[in-house]
């Protein structure tokens, strides 16, 4: 009852959703808003007070690209698919970071809004999801530097660049499943932000974001493969670099991985989250 105006107010119960439900879709149309409020604010505060601003969106994948480019294509010799290695390694470093990024902002959603979370209602699934616009911000300025380096080495386009878009969204797929799941965790067990950079870092050394699959000997290109995110940067090279795809299998595995990923992971997200503004 509001003291004031003598009115009832409605009740919001939250119940866990089961099946196609775990995704409240017409919950999340109702706060737009509030989702692309969050996804600006996130973008505002990255940029404050730094000199460079949305340079950094490039130098960062630039030097991570030269690192890679001098110890495995000068010092090791490794082989890039006949594309020179710091355009091979900025572009493996693009879908990285795409995935990477989106996988630790999504985990710490939860934590990092901690005073909203038990305070104010709204679908708690659109703090993971508001991580997504500025990612994807970032990515379109590195996808700029790209455009530029591939001039400037005369590494052709191709129609390839027309599936960009579907990679582009199993990436994101993949990372926010995960990240969902995740923060839902870190809300209980808050040993799980220390956990995940730990991850990151393992897969980052185990997936081919600095060397081409081919330069793994083939007796172990199986074992490597189990790694879902291999698949999608192989996708992701093919359809800048027209780089051959090793294994076709293993692009299927990592969009199924994607999708399935993301419906697990907001399933047990919704089934976590009448517990979120009572733990948290």
């Amino acid at each position: 009852m509001d003291s004031v105006s003598g009115t009832q107010k409605p009740l919001i119960v939250l119940k866990a959703r089961k099946g196609f439900s775990a995704i409240p879709f017409r919950d999340l149309l109702m706060y737009r808003d509030l989702l692309m409020t969050l996804a600006l604010r996130d973008v505002k505060l990255r940029y404050r007070q730094t000199a460079l601003g949305a340079i950094w969106v490039i130098l960062q994948p630039l030097a991570g690209a030269g690192l890679f480019s001098f110890v495995f294509g000068t010092v090791a010799k490794l082989p890039s698919d006949g594309i020179p290695y710091l355009v091979f390694s900025f572009v493996g470093m693009l879908c990285w970071n795409v995935f990477s990024v989106t996988l630790g902002k999504s985990s710490a959603s939860l934590i990092g809004n901690a005073h909203l979370v038990s305070k104010v209602y709204f679908p708690r699934l659109i703090l993971p999801l508001s991580t997504v616009p500025g990612v994807l911000l970032d990515f379109l300025i590195g996808l700029g530097m790209f455009a530029v380096l591939a001039v400037i080495y005369g590494v052709p386009l191709s129609v390839n660049i027309l599936a960009l878009p579907l990679i582009l969204a199993i990436a994101f797929m993949m990372a926010l499943g995960l990240g969902m799941y995740f923060s839902s965790l870190m809300v209980t067990y808050r040993d799980v932000q220390y956990v995940i950079p730990v991850l990151v870092q393992f897969l980052l050394f185990a997936s081919p974001v600095a060397f081409s699959i081919s330069a793994i000997p083939p007796k172990f290109q199986a074992l490597v493969g189990i790694n879902p995110v291999v698949g999608m940067i192989e996708a992701f090279r093919w359809c800048l670099l027209g780089t051959p795809v090793t294994n076709v299998g293993g692009v299927i595995y990592s969009a199924i991985f994607a999708v399935g990923s993301f419906f697990l992971g907001a399933l047990a997200f919704q089934r976590m989250e009448r517990r979120f503004a009572d733990v948290i």
